[in-house]
């Protein structure tokens, strides 16, 4: 069942200034569309106008210059996007563990394990593992020998967490993540395939989510690491060597190959892809299912896409495509072509 609370109660708690009745009740948040009695929602642009003036919402986050949009109850601050996300967790606090080790769980005796973690039914923690404070072991997750795992951080069910890796406070792994298992390294032999031992770990500093199924590799001979604060969606494949610059996010189905050096607080949209051994600068955009075959030095938003055509229509395009130098050799000699014509009139 939610909890109700007063706007004053949520202003104490975050912040923000109020206009309007501070008694009015709130217990969940929600989209100006589908919003009722008790919802707040939020708009970071005066064009929701007719939205916001249609919503059943009881009360809103604006901005300062937005605020006489409506004459309903109001909390004004800087950022209405980032102030809802916190109205968000505030309303929906994390579930509550049970404090201890389940008694289905599989804990190595060599193991750390502090009285304030939860290690829930059907986890493995392995040989040497160190839990800081307050950790949360969801049920179902293995976590390999000589693990450490920083205080406050949250594994939910599912996850694996491979030999020798460092994973950091305030972090939430999601079910299904697989953090350090091995790179894509294969030497080749004669026709046949040799695996290269990986021997490096998997460090993932502070203030890091990991989205469910995402995988990332542990380095070959040095480490793959993740900076603080990285946000990663789901289904993202990190490879071997590769280091996430500090606050950079990443969304769904993005592919990042083995030793590319992504920078500090980059966006990379879903279904992107990079190359392996590529540098990216830090403060750089790349837009959703991007291919990026070269580094990128400069921060800017770089975009490598083609508008989808019907099959017959993308054949006809290829087929044009691959006669591109020779077009442009043509447009060359009839330029020239062109200038003789003048300097001869």
């Amino acid at each position: 069942m939610s909890k109700n609370y007063a706007l004053s109660d949520i202003v104490d708690a975050l912040g923000g200034r109020i206009v309007g009745d501070n008694t009015t009740i709130i217990s969940r948040v929600s989209s100006l569309q589908n919003a009722s009695s008790g919802d707040i929602c939020f708009i970071n642009d005066a064009k929701y106008l007719k939205a916001l003036s249609a919503s059943q919402a009881s009360a809103f986050v604006l901005r300062e210059k937005d605020a006489e949009l409506t004459s309903l109850p109001r909390i004004i601050v800087e950022n209405p996007y980032a102030y809802f996300a916190k109205v968000s967790a505030f309303l929906n606090p994390p579930a509550e563990y049970t404090l201890g080790v389940a008694p289905s769980a599989v804990v190595d005796t060599s193991a750390t394990i502090p009285k304030s973690c939860s290690v829930s039914a059907l986890a493995v923690v392995g040989a040497n593992v160190v839990l800081g404070n307050n950790v949360i072991i969801g049920s179902g997750c293995v976590i390999e020998n000589d693990v450490k795992i920083a205080d406050n951080t949250r594994l939910e069910p599912n996850v694996t967490i491979k030999h020798h890796c460092l994973v950091g406070k305030n972090c939430h792994i999601f079910s299904g993540a697989v953090i350090g298992s091995d790179g894509f390294g294969y030497a080749e032999e004669a026709g046949r395939w040799l695996k290269i031992p990986q021997v490096g770990r998997v460090i993932i500093h502070d203030y890091v989510d990991i989205g469910a199924n995402t995988t990332v590799d542990r380095g070959a001979l040095d480490d793959t690491i993740i900076e603080e604060g990285v946000k990663l969606d789901n289904l993202i494949q990190i490879g071997h060597n590769c280091v996430i610059g500090a606050h950079t996010v990443i969304a769904g189905c993005t592919g990042i190959a083995g030793s590319a050096k992504i920078g500090r607080h980059c966006k990379i949209g879903g279904a992107a892809m990079i190359l392996g051994h590529l540098e990216i600068a830090d403060n750089v955009t790349i837009s959703p299912g991007s291919m990026i075959t070269r580094s990128l030095p400069t921060a800017d938003t770089y975009t490598a896409l083609m508008p989808f055509q019907t099959h017959k229509a993308w054949l006809n395009t290829a087929a044009k495509i691959r006669h591109l130098d020779e077009l442009s050799d043509k447009i060359k000699q009839l330029e020239k072509a062109l200038a003789l014509l003048k300097s001869n009139n």
